[in-house]
Parts: C-alpha cells; structure tokens; sequence
C-alpha cells in the first residue's frame, strides 16, 4: 500500500514500495509528479492530501511510473516519450513539455530540464522557489536501468553534464528510487563512472533483472545496469 509521507506544508512523497512519486502544492494548483507503480488510485491519493485543481506531470513513461495515469485525461510529458508511453498502453493526451518550459503552480514555478538517455524523453524539474531539482530516475544512488530498448548511455552521459550546469541552483534532488533526498555531488559522480562504463575502464558482473541479462556496474554510490556487449 502506497505510503504518503509529509516533507513540508506544501509538498509530499508517495512511496509506492521501491518507487515514489510526488505531490507539489502552489497558491492555485498542485501537481503530481509521476503515479506510481502498483497505485492506479494516485490522483485519489492526491486529492485526499489537497483541495487544489490537480494537474499531472510524467518524469517519464516507464511502467512504474504510470500506473495511475488513467484517472487523468491529459498530463505533461516530453513528446519525446511517447513512443515508450504507447509500448506499455498508457492511455490520455500528452501535453508536450520541453526544455526551458514553466509550469506555474502559483508562487511555485517548475522550470522543464530535457535529460534523454535512461529514456528518449526523460525531464527533470526544478522547483525553483524550493530549490529543489526532481530527477526522475536519472539520477538516483540505487541501480539506474541502462539495459534494453529506449536506454543511450550517450545521451544520459551528455544529460548528466547538462544538469551540471543547473547546481548551483538547487540544494537537494528528489529522485523517484533509492534514498531520499540525495545531493548535487551525486551527478558529477554518476558522470565519472558513466564515462568509465563508456572508456571499458569499469567492471561489470553479469546479473539478472526481471528475466532480462545485463551487466551491473556497482559503484559506491550507486549501480548502472547496461546492455551485454555481443
């Protein structure tokens, strides 16, 4: 059962077993972030924590990160991910976001970031007010799935610098898996072992996810699940 869990008066994790998503209250909206993964009642879930018009916004569209899609009619997403949305029969109409992009909830504006690599289509979100960057699952200290259709380590490598740029303007990143919250420093890390798993300087160890074969990169702070070569 999905867990609320209060961080301050205007903002709330859901912790859906080993994902969370988010609920962001402004002066005139809310807006949740994601819905879950076994939680297709997130929006009552929402609207029991707020009487605000509620709006929903995918970081992207992975099956545990849409279950409760359906209960809305039309939501924001990278146009981007659509295709991956479609794979998994997600359902509404996507209203295209892109790179630079606000959506004000009232004196809380969330400022769009385009991070394709985990997903073509992947966002993070800057709670500017907050100071507060939501990374989806890009960046995150658990195993970041970088194996199968959709993934480019390429793209997460050159999303990774392009947060780098965005540090100074925020102090903590609410990621939707592993601990919560993390710190900036974790994205040049992710970047350092990104770049090993590319230069072949990093070593793998063969595991199974899901019926799926892949190669875990372990690294103290966190793991990249990547394609077998050959």
């Amino acid at each position: 059962m999905a867990n609320a869990i209060k961080i301050n008066e205007t903002t709330w994790r859901i912790e859906d077993g080993g994902v969370r998503f988010l609920l962001l209250c402004g002066t005139e909206k809310a807006a949740l972030i994601d819905t879950g993964m076994n939680t297709p009642n997130a929006r009552e879930i929402a609207e029991d924590l707020t009487d605000l018009p509620l709006i929903l916004i995918n970081t992207h569209a992975d099956p545990d990160h849409i279950s409760g899609n359906g209960a809305f009619e039309e939501f924001y997403m990278s146009p981007n991910e659509e295709e991956n949305y479609k794979n998994f029969n997600g359902k509404g109409t996507i209203l295209p976001v892109k790179e630079g992009d606000i959506i004000d909830l009232g004196d809380r504006a969330l400022r769009i970031i385009d991070i394709p690599g985990h997903t073509p289509g992947s966002i993070a979100i800057l709670d500017e007010k907050n100071r507060v960057l939501i990374s989806g699952d890009t960046v995150q200290d658990g195993h970041i799935f970088m194996f199968g259709p959709m993934r480019n380590l390429d793209e997460f490598i050159e999303s990774l610098k392009h947060l780098s740029g965005f540090t100074g303007s925020f102090d903590e990143i609410y990621p939707m898996h592993g601990s919560f919250p993390v710190k900036p420093e974790l994205i040049g890390q992710l970047l350092e072992g990104a770049n090993e798993v590319k230069a072949g300087t990093a070593s793998g160890q063969k595991v199974e996810f899901f019926g799926n074969k892949a190669l875990l990169y372990q690294f103290p702070y966190a793991g990249l699940l990547c394609d077998i070569e050959g």
